[in-house]
């Protein structure tokens, strides 16, 4: 188990919100901190730790008011570590290839994929063909409903009709390098992990995955270990001390 670094930006902010506030109509999020340092920081104290595969999230939509200012602060994060971080929020096949140009690792993709509730195959095979499979992380991010859990897209607003289960993450793993997943009901909440989710993903090991959600203490690190099996790795936000929780930062890079 690694940890993987985060910088989250709404508003044109470095901030943790919880997930579930997330509301595209006046840009809207329960925020537990907002940051007075700008993304650079922390992508430099990332590069100066050596931590890798990191990412930055646009939390904006692109029509927002906000979206040149936050992508402004992505794009001084990914000047500041090129190579070290990958890039999610809005991504698409028509501009991946500029967010690699800025300095991205990979690009982390959702809702260009994941559309009206489906799943749609041209769009990330348009993908792949513009940046590869190796740069290509898939986004599955979910939401407990009916006993099971499901991708939600579009800032995690709009639950689709795919689950997230062992024969999903196998079809889904052909098509990129790693996967991404919030347990969105959980995230910024800091009260305790998804456990049959970590559970399920403890058991899949074509590729990597991070976990986000949840984490508040050293009694959940220890359940992402165990239930991960030791080989998914980790995102800690609003319990880290970084973003005002409790959490060791300096403990945790040793993960890595």
């Amino acid at each position: 188990m690694k940890f993987r670094p985060c910088i989250d930006i709404h508003n044109g902010k470095v901030k943790q919100i919880v997930g579930g506030s997330l509301r595209d109509e006046g840009d809207h999020a329960r925020e537990n901190f907002v940051s007075g340092q700008d993304a650079r920081f922390y992508a430099e104290l990332y590069k100066k730790d050596g931590l890798k595969g990191g990412h930055v999230i646009l939390l904006n939509p692109a029509g927002s008011p906000y979206y040149e200012a936050t992508r402004e602060q992505a794009a001084r994060a990914l000047r500041a570590y090129p190579g070290g971080l990958q890039l999610g929020g809005g991504v698409n096949d028509q501009n991946a290839g500029e967010f690699l140009d800025m300095g991205a690792a990979h690009v982390i993709v959702t809702s260009f994929v994941f559309r009206d509730g489906s799943f749609h195959e041209e769009n990330l095979k348009k993908l792949i063909r513009a940046v590869g499979k190796e740069r290509l992380v898939l986004d599955l991010s979910c939401r407990r409903r009916d006993g099971a859990y499901w991708v939600v897209t579009d800032r995690w607003q709009k639950f689709t009709g795919i689950p997230v289960n062992e024969k999903t993450l196998s079809e889904f793993a052909s098509y990129c390098s790693e996967f991404l997943i919030h347990a969105v009901d959980v995230e910024g909440k800091a009260s305790g992990v998804e456990e049959e989710l970590l559970e399920l993903l403890g058991r899949f090991t074509d590729i990597p995955v991070t976990y986000a959600g949840g984490v508040a203490d050293d009694l959940d690190l220890e359940k992402v270990r165990r239930l991960g099996r030791g080989h998914v790795d980790v995102t800690v936000g609003s319990a880290l001390d970084l973003f005002g929780g409790t959490l060791s930062y300096d403990r945790l890079r040793e993960l890595s």
